[in-house]
């Protein structure tokens, strides 16, 4: 039986062990494996259905971007309809539309699919976390489940290249999405059977206008910078695109601003430290998926590795993300947030500027090493940059100021894949492409460092009951998601 308690939340004392966690964490789980599985499928999508790395690019950017634009609006869905009933709903969508991906006749299709499949993931990620907040009701639990929870992320960016590459290769590229549907169907039969229902706030609004806004400025942004890595190449046309999504944004930020209960408060980006903050997730993401993307390519479609191999290959990438957060969350502990992400940045960067020195047949002695500094350093950066926003938002918009460093970080992985696939897309030698975008990466990872020097930190405006300061949950380093 589920009883509200004062705060309007379920509890189940009994049912809070570990089924309710593993249930949650496994339709997380295949979410986070969506974010890395898919990429070693590309250059077989590719061959199939033409398009060449314009269409890779939207395969990727069209999840990406529905899930970065809908995940604000997701988490305030959660708060009105119950976490539970949109985190089942989220299931279903992303096995249905994962299915709609195996059978897409052709690229368009697939593209849209891949856009309703975020719909999904959006839905899961803020439902999943809301979901461990109502199930586990004592603090040491809940900072146990949230732990398992974030761990999950890490470990399916690093399992889904493999995953992938050995699908692609006995059973085509269709399989990496069919095997998201009997995951996400034993979820959803394991969420009813052991999340207990959670208790709906209809007086939460959800900012419609801001989200259509949201939505289409990004859409129109994106479209510009991927069409001008294509055939039409920075034309007028182009640049117009571009400046229209640029528009677009800022007549987002107005309204928003305007707005009573916005989607995105921007009372928020008052403080400079807060903005530093999000400014890292946003560059953290666009350099680390970025290269990711393009790394990809250079396995499959320079050294013409099989998709396996190049699975495998990009393991150590997850891995070193994997062993860099829970030492990137020691070191903010110990030295502060402001020099942990200094360090990370710079270790991530000295990891793209070795691939700089990749060519057509360098050997795995450089290639590993690279990639493993590159996730080493993201790991490292990542939980520091959301500590530090958390611990700069007012303690009542410690929520939203949560969604808004995610979006940032999501946002920040569909302008890399967009921007730096651009520049292997241009009609350059692929290598010289490839050099370019590794290069960009490091500027990006560096430029971050040098924000992080520059803005200095304050006190924290949050703090606990013990008088601690307050973090709401560590950011998978990985997802895209995350």
């Amino acid at each position: 039986m589920t009883i509200p308690d004062q705060d309007g939340r379920a509890r189940t004392g009994a049912r809070s062990g570990f089924l309710p966690l593993a249930a949650i964490c496994l339709g997380f789980f295949i979410v986070m494996v969506d974010t890395t599985i898919v990429n070693v499928a590309l250059p077989a999508i590719s061959h199939d259905f033409g398009g060449g790395v314009v269409l890779q690019q939207w395969v990727v950017d069209s999840y990406t971007l529905v899930f970065a634009a809908l995940l604000l609006s997701a988490g305030a869905a959660a708060d009105r309809l119950g976490p539970r009933r949109v985190f089942e709903a989220g299931l279903l969508a992303f096995a249905v539309f994962s299915a709609a991906c195996a059978f897409a006749p052709n690229g368009p299709l697939l593209v849209l699919a891949r856009a309703l499949q975020g719909l999904g993931a959006a839905a899961l990620v803020p439902a999943s976390l809301a979901l461990i907040n109502t199930t586990y009701h004592d603090r040491a639990a809940r900072a146990k489940a949230i732990g398992v929870w974030g761990g999950m992320g890490g470990i399916a960016a690093a399992v889904g290249p493999v995953v992938g590459g050995a699908l692609i290769t006995l059973a085509g590229w269709p399989s990496v999405f069919l095997v998201n549907v009997p995951v996400s169907l034993a979820a959803y039969l394991l969420v009813r059977h052991a999340v207990p229902r959670s208790v709906p706030n209809p007086t939460r609004s959800v900012d419609v206008t801001g989200q259509v806004l949201a939505v289409v400025s990004l859409v129109v942004l994106v479209y510009g910078i991927i069409e001008g890595g294509g055939p039409a190449g920075w034309s007028p046309r182009t640049l117009g695109i571009v400046a229209a999504g640029l528009a677009l944004v800022a007549v987002f930020l107005v309204v928003e601003h305007r707005k009573a209960q916005a989607m995105l408060p921007t009372t928020l980006f008052r403080d400079r430290v807060f903005s530093a903050a999000a400014a890292t997730g946003l560059l953290l993401n666009f350099g680390f998926y970025g290269q990711f993307f393009v790394l990809t390519l250079y396995f499959q479609q320079l050294r013409h590795f099989s998709p396996l191999t190049a699975g495998l290959l990009l393991v150590p990438e997850a891995v070193g993300a994997i062993i860099g957060s829970p030492l990137g969350g020691r070191a903010a502990a110990r030295i502060g947030a402001r020099y942990t992400m200094v360090i990370g940045l710079t270790a991530g960067a000295l990891g793209f500027l070795a691939f700089v020195l990749v060519d057509a047949g360098s050997g795995y002695a450089l290639i590993v090493p690279a990639a493993f500094a590159a996730g080493l350093g993201m790991g490292f950066a990542m939980p520091a940059a959301t500590t530090a926003a958390i611990e700069a938002a007012p303690r009542d918009l410690a929520g939203l100021a949560s969604g808004a460093v995610n979006t940032a970080r999501q946002l920040g992985s569909v302008l890399g894949v967009a921007v730096l696939g651009a520049l292997v897309a241009t009609g350059l030698p692929f290598l010289t492409g490839f050099h370019l975008a590794v290069a960009a990466s490091a500027v990006v990872f560096l430029a971050g460092a040098a924000l992080n020097l520059i803005v200095r930190p304050r006190r924290p405006s949050s703090v606990d009951a013990d008088g601690e300061p307050v973090a709401l949950v560590p950011v998978s380093p990985v997802p895209g998601p995350k």
